[in-house]
């Protein structure tokens, strides 16, 4: 603050006016503007709207503060005029409430005309999650099909406003200074070595920070595991007095709010990853260092869901964190790149509509019942089709795309679709396994054994590799949520729970010494061979490093057919297919019963279709080559010979007789199904079967297949070289009153 106001203030009163003219807004302010906490109670004292003003944050902690600093604002707590609403949380307000932007989904999906809301703010909208993407995307077509009234306000420290603005109608756009102090960044000299941990880089340039700093210290890492072993590289490098304090989102929120409070002696150094950058303000913080990494969502082909991925941070985010140092007073940022390495850094931060798993948008879409909304980046239309796919088969789609009763059930839950099928159809014993697939792994450098997962999470594991106790906790908490009101369910082993979960990662071991196996959806998967489900005939996979072509087990479960064939009884069933093999070097008629891309029971077809071993033996033939000879060979020549001279004979060229093979040769393959076969097969009764009748008589008048010699001996025409020859002696010529002609080009070779 200076004088009490904050750079935000000066603008409010065209934020005001905009609002009133238009109903919408986009605001442009720069990080410790003041925005998440001035700008809604300026629209509740200007009373811009009749109904309560919703205003999203991207996370938990976020909402909390920010409904805190608001209700200080009007000198009350939580609870009165000014309230927030999470997941599993929610503390009531008249008059503005604070929620995460899940919220808002549920919200709009229930009521679409949002009743008793009178406005709705999108904050730190640069960050582009895909929660905040869906939410305006409907918060804006509400507002122009059922409630032109609702106001529509878009927040953003450092997105590109114009196109935010074009995508809401020209809305108007308002824009505010920056931070009231300077902060001075340093790069590094030398670029960080790649064989030395993030850990210990950071760890040396806080000691660094510290001896020639005064104030608290704000360090941005990419996840807990960077901030854990960051702590423990700075034992013994900083002074007594310094407080170290982690801040991540798995934390108790007691200890979220020390990490956030200033401290009471001493000097704070906070460990903080990205839910640092936005939204709040961090008591005393006067130095930044940034290790120049984010986790994203990214959907994660290893796990079938979206999972965090560490990237190198954007431009735009390193200008939010060094902007964090000059909140409060003049600061300094160091950064762990060299200024050469700027420019490689991306401008912004990619959408995560962009990259993410796209079913759980799919099915809101489809809850919605449109699918043409104005989103700010449109899905991509490949992964929106894929997860469409995976929710067909969950039963929460029909084959048209329509949102069944399952799905508005599954829509309902707070899960991954995947996840919400299971604990749709498994009940109360699924919570827990629900819990440990939506977490991260809670032990690490184990088996890939999914029950020894559980067995940590109940504390009953005393197996290879180290419990992560955390995530254990959030494990616990999430399933004491998700088994409140869920039936008790039938009793299915967890192999089934995880197949129903995972339709399309049903393994089946390959023939071979290996641990290598097919999954249902098709792709290939391998187990460590000294893995103790290497040799597990069928499992269940649940993760894996997401190799695109042969991936590496993670996470799976033993699942026996018997069991496989108990919950997918209507999916399994009996295919018959024709198909050339090359080895064999015939067509292999087989009878299989599958399950997706597995194949329980394969058998010799009997009496297969004519047609289907015709059409595989056209597959072999474009293996094989088309060799045509002989008197086939004449009759292809003769035929392009008059089309040549312009008749709209058929095409007889390779390539056309090639591409046609089904239509004008599998008709005629009766008894044909070898390479062998092939060879003695005539395909001239084929060829001449491709003209009509009058087409075959132009075809004897233009270029007939023999030349009557005035002795009334029939020789044949030989067409297949430059021009067409006859042979004969040339006393067989007397009586010829003129010269033998085809088109011009007929000669009689004598013979000697």
């Amino acid at each position: 603050m200076i004088d009490g106001t904050l750079p935000i203030d000066s603008v409010l009163p065209e934020l005001v006016a905009a609002l009133r003219a238009e109903g919408r807004c986009v605001l442009q302010a720069p990080p410790g503007a003041g925005k998440t906490s001035r700008v809604p109670l300026a629209m509740l004292e200007a009373a811009v709207c009749t109904g309560k003003i919703l205003m999203l944050e991207p996370r938990r902690l976020a909402a909390r503060a920010a409904a805190e600093r608001l209700a200080e604002g009007l000198g009350e707590r939580p609870g009165g005029r000014v309230g927030y609403r999470m997941r599993g949380e929610s503390v009531a307000g008249s008059a503005i409430e604070v929620v995460t932007e899940g919220i808002l989904t549920r919200m709009l999906q229930s009521d679409p005309e949002l009743a008793g809301i009178g406005a709705v703010i999108f904050d730190e909208f640069h960050e582009r999650s895909l929660n905040a993407d869906l939410g305006l995307a409907l918060a804006w077509e509400v507002r122009q099909a059922l409630r032109p009234d609702l106001l529509v306000v878009v927040m953003s420290a450092t997105l590109d406003a114009g196109p935010v603005a074009a995508m809401l109608d020209a809305a108007p756009v308002v824009t505010s200074d920056g931070r009231a102090y300077p902060v001075a960044v340093h790069h590094l000299d030398v670029a960080v070595p790649k064989r030395q941990r993030m850990s210990e880089a950071c760890a040396e340039a806080v000691a660094h920070a510290v001896s020639q700093t005064t104030g608290g210290v704000l360090v941005f890492l990419p996840g807990e595991r960077e901030i854990r072993d960051t702590q423990a590289a700075l034992s013994g490098r900083v002074p007594d007095d310094c407080v170290i304090r982690p801040l991540y989102g798995a934390m108790p929120f007691k200890d979220q709010r020390a990490a956030i409070a200033p401290a009471r002696q001493g000097r704070k150094i906070v460990l903080a990853t990205s839910i640092a950058e936005t939204s709040l303000t961090i008591e005393d913080v006067r130095v930044v260092v940034d290790a120049g990494f984010a986790r994203r969502a990214r959907f994660d082909p290893g796990s079938g869901m979206s999972r965090l991925v560490t990237e190198r941070v954007s431009r735009a985010e390193a200008t939010q964190r060094a902007g964090r140092a000059g909140r409060v007073a003049e600061g300094v940022c160091y950064r762990l790149w060299t200024k050469g390495e700027d420019g490689a850094l991306p401008a912004f931060a990619p959408a995560e509509i962009e990259a993410a798993d796209l079913t759980g948008l799919a099915l809101e879409l489809a809850q919605w019942g449109a699918d043409d909304l104005a989103f700010l980046t449109p899905p991509p239309e490949g992964a929106l089709a894929e997860a469409r796919g995976l929710l067909v088969s969950l039963g929460a789609l029909d084959a048209g795309f329509a949102i069944t009763a399952h799905g508005r059930a599954l829509a309902a839950m707070p899960l991954h679709p995947r996840l919400a099928h299971m604990l749709a159809v498994a009940g109360q014993p699924a919570a827990r396994l629900a819990a440990v697939l939506a977490a991260r792994d809670p032990l690490r450098g184990a088996p890939v054994d999914l029950a020894l997962r559980l067995r940590a999470v109940a504390g009953r594991y005393d197996g290879p590799g180290q419990v992560n106790p955390a995530v254990v906790a959030q494990v616990r908490d999430e399933a004491r949520r998700l088994s409140k009101g869920l039936p008790e369910g039938p009793r299915l082993s967890l192999g089934q729970m995880a197949a129903l979960a995972y339709p399309d990662r049903v393994a089946l071991r390959r023939a071979g010494d290996d641990p290598r196996y097919l999954l249902s959806g098709g792709k290939g998967a391998a187990v460590d061979a000294g893995d103790a489900l290497a040799g597990q005939r069928m499992l269940v996979v649940t993760d894996t490093d997401g190799h695109p072509r042969e991936a590496r087990v993670r996470q799976a479960v033993p699942l026996s057919e018997s069991e496989l064939r108990d919950i997918f009884a209507q999916d399994i069933g009996w295919e018959t297919l024709c198909e050339w093999s090359r080895r064999a070097g015939r067509v292999l008629a087989r009878a299989q019963e599958r399950f997706g891309a597995l194949v329980l029971q394969d058998q010799p077809w009997k009496d297969a279709d004519p047609q289907s071993v015709a059409l595989a033996m056209c597959a072999g033939i474009r293996q094989l080559g088309l060799r045509l000879t002989g008197k086939a060979a004449l009759f292809r020549a003769r035929v392009e010979l008059v089309r040549d001279g312009g008749d709209s004979l058929p095409d007889m060229t390779d390539a056309a007789l090639i591409d046609g093979l089904e239509h004008w040769l599998a008709p005629h393959l009766a008894g044909v199904v070898s390479a062998e076969d092939w060879k003695r097969f005539d395909p001239l009764p084929a060829l001449r079967a491709m003209l009509n009748w009058d087409q075959l008589q132009r075809l004897d008048t233009a270029a007939p297949a023999h030349f009557t010699t005035p002795l009334g001996r029939k020789i044949a025409i030989d067409y297949s070289g430059e021009a067409p020859e006859i042979t004969l002696r040339l006393q067989e010529m007397f009586g010829q009153l003129r010269h033998p002609m085809i088109g011009g080009t007929l000669r009689a070779k004598p013979r000697r």
